[in-house]
């Protein structure tokens, strides 16, 4: 049986089709790495009398067109995020990306989820108010320690989260979990701001 050998348009051919399916791999293995992450990000405006208003456009055009964007406090911005991403981390960090570039001088006042109170905690676990207050009571020292200790007290939900699942054995929204460590390092680093460099290093030894 005599061998056929192929041209030169054939080869190419061979050539295109191998490149359009290796590029579909890639594009499926890329959207299957991807992950929808919901996160809140609050702004406070490089001046008070500047209208919110006028950003909200520009934030919408210019990639922050996966948040909805509330403007009822002047002086103010908060976006709520639906961001599509490899990690919660380039979710997070690529959202301040891009109000800081849109709004050059905005000041990251919150990031959530992260603070939360024993409500709050019930509702994301599906408990009830009640319940949730029994297990704390019932689980002692072994529970998280809140950031405020008052009424109400309120804890960073990242470390509920963490405690459920390594001492509950609790299955959670692994988005939600790793969100909620993103968010909360925000906050630890925009709060530690304030901290004088003198002292940093030995506070953090007494009380970390």
């Amino acid at each position: 049986m005599p061998t056929v050998t192929p041209g030169k348009s054939d080869e190419s051919l061979i050539t295109a089709s191998r490149q359009t399916t290796r590029k579909d791999d890639q594009e499926k293995a890329r959207a299957i790495d991807m992950t929808h992450y919901d996160f809140t990000l609050k702004f406070a405006l490089p001046q008070q009398d500047l209208d919110p208003e006028g950003f909200v456009e520009q934030l919408f055009a210019d990639g922050c067109d996966d948040a909805l964007i509330g403007i009822g406090q002047h002086g103010r911005l908060a976006l709520d995020f639906t961001r599509e991403a490899s990690s919660a981390g380039e979710a997070v960090l690529s959202a301040l990306t891009d109000v800081q570039r849109i709004v050059p001088g905005a000041r990251l006042i919150e990031a959530s989820p992260d603070f939360v109170g024993l409500t709050d905690i019930a509702n994301i676990l599906g408990f009830s108010r009640q319940n949730m207050r029994k297990l704390l009571v019932k689980s002692g020292p072994t529970f998280p320690l809140p950031v405020h200790d008052g009424k109400p007290a309120i804890w960073h939900l990242a470390t509920i989260l963490d405690w459920f699942a390594i001492e509950k054995g609790r299955d959670l929204d692994a988005a939600l979990h790793e969100v909620s460590r993103v968010t909360m390092q925000c906050n630890l680093v925009k709060d530690s701001a304030g901290i004088d460099d003198s002292v940093r290093d030995r506070l953090k030894a007494l009380v970390a």
